[in-house]
């Protein structure tokens, strides 16, 4: 058994939702799992060969989960937000994600993915790849070798596209069962497949009930988009006239369950908001990607009035950055923003954001009994926060207390704070 004694200032919410600021704590791991913390009570003698104590100005948060990312976008990064959602698929999406027939490029991009989101803080990333099996299941490989805990998905997509980036309904089921046996091969307890239709104008009703089937049967996460631009909801809307709403059609489909994650979801109905929340699936907030493809303004107050899950998404490439601490930050001013246009509504602050961004996630992925916070019985997914690293984006003018440096790190800081990340109890920055 290896053991790993963590001391230092902790910053999370406890699994009762509830912030906890702890000066100083104890944080046993063992074999990668925590076992013990103890807050604020410091050991006279430690005896124990793996001590990590933190420095002056650093402080330990939970790693952070990214419900929702394109890793296969990941080169048109900063590309494209002159067009909105349908037409920047069509010009700049579907022509990059069909150079991924090509292994080399996957391979290459793949690496790049792993390792900046890494180094950024995400510890759980929960990944679009491509239509091409091969090559994404590379992605899991990635994810795999250098130690992130990941969802991988072989997107999904048989309506038919001039530019050829489809495929057989056949073809897709049968691709998406040799790639769920191909992620399950690595050999990663990190690593799993999730299903993935990419969303309700790319796929039949027919595929979409077959991928349905197959994530009740092997008991998988799906993951897809729902409601995040007018005009799609518009065509969704004509195209599926004998359902009663987009939620509706997923439903029918069985691809409702209390482990999917429905991303954006800006224009659901109340009568949607209540099949979601009885279904126990979640929505992923991605408010960089709604600003930039200019979608829309996503109110997750009403969400959370409805009791629905809810993790937040970096979305790359719709999103501008891999990053999640950019990801609250949009969060935060997209809720200031409704604040201005609404009378009596109470923004989103920075504990509301670290909470979708750490525990939130792991809820709505359903992980939450492993990872999220820092509490005994749970994986060391952890990131070591320096406020005071040379040449960050911080200037310490004055003293300020802990919760003080957790609001400063949210909205000011930047992946050179992020001084150390772990996984499983694994140092992997």
């Amino acid at each position: 058994m290896v053991q790993h004694l963590f001391i230092g200032p902790l910053i999370h919410f406890n699994n009762e939702g509830e912030l906890r600021v702890v000066e100083n704590a104890e944080i046993l791991v063992e074999d990668g799992k925590i076992t013990r913390v103890v807050e604020n009570q410091r050991s006279k003698d430690v005896a124990m060969e793996h001590v990590t104590r933190l420095e002056n100005g650093q402080f330990f948060v939970p790693g952070f989960v990214d419900c929702h990312i394109h890793a296969a976008q990941i080169p048109n990064l900063g590309i494209g937000y002159d067009k909105p959602l349908l037409d920047w698929l069509e010009h700049y999406t579907f022509p990059l994600e069909k150079k991924f027939q090509d292994q080399n490029f996957a391979r290459r991009v793949y690496e790049a993915v792993v390792k900046r989101t890494i180094s950024v803080g995400t510890t759980t990333a929960c990944y679009f790849a491509s239509l091409y099996g091969e090559s994404s299941k590379i992605l899991g490989q990635k994810a795999a070798q250098y130690g992130q805990r990941a969802f991988i998905g072989k997107v999904n997509m048989n309506n038919p596209h001039e530019n050829g980036y489809f495929e057989s309904t056949t073809e897709s089921v049968s691709k998406t069962l040799e790639f769920i046996q191909a992620i399950n091969e690595i050999g990663s307890s990190l690593v799993k497949p999730i299903i993935t239709p990419r969303f309700v104008l790319s796929c039949d009703m027919e595929l979409m009930t077959m991928l349905g089937n197959v994530a009740r049967e092997m008991d998988l996460h799906v993951q897809t988009h729902i409601a995040e631009n007018l005009e799609e909801v518009k065509i969704v809307s004509e195209t599926f006239k004998q359902h009663s709403s987009y939620a509706a059609i997923y439903h029918a489909a069985g691809l409702l369950t209390k482990k999917t994650l429905l991303a954006h979801g800006i224009y659901l109905s109340d009568e949607e908001l209540i099949l979601l929340k009885n279904q126990g699936t979640s929505i992923v907030h991605c408010p960089s990607s709604n600003t930039c493809l200019k979608s829309g303004l996503c109110d997750v107050q009403r969400l959370k009035r409805f009791n629905i899950k809810i993790g937040l998404g970096t979305d790359v490439s719709g999103g501008h950055s891999a990053c999640m601490l950019e990801v609250m930050r949009a969060a935060i001013q997209v809720s200031c923003h409704l604040a201005l246009l609404t009378t009596n509504y109470q923004p989103l602050n920075y504990k509301d954001v670290f909470y979708l961004a750490t525990l939130g996630g792991a809820t709505a992925l359903t992980l939450d009994d492993k990872i999220g916070n820092l509490v005994p019985g749970k994986d060391f997914d952890a990131l070591v926060v320096d406020l005071n690293v040379h040449d960050g984006p911080l200037d310490n003018l004055c003293e300020y207390t802990l919760e003080e440096k957790l609001q400063r790190f949210i909205h000011s800081g930047d992946d050179r704070n992020i001084v150390e990340v772990y996984i499983a109890g694994q140092r992997v920055k």
